[in-house]
């Protein structure tokens, strides 16, 4: 199990991801559906905490510089 940063910045991540899943189901998007999904599963894969959030940042800068 990781530490307590890592389960915090884990759900920080997964509740952005969540609002990018419904934003991307809503409106018919790929780019944003699929960046949730990723950000809500990734953390369950990764425990270092450095990591988790650089991967979350990466993920919610995709939909910004990739539009549809």
């Amino acid at each position: 199990m990781g530490s307590a940063n890592a389960l915090f910045w884990g759900v920080m991540f997964g509740a952005v991801g969540l609002g990018y899943f419904v934003y991307g189901k809503k409106q018919q998007r790929l780019v944003p559906l699929v960046c949730g999904i990723g950000l809500m599963v990734y953390p369950y894969l990764i425990t270092d905490t450095l990591s988790i959030v650089l991967i979350g940042i990466v993920l919610m800068a995709i939909p910004y510089y990739m539009r549809d």
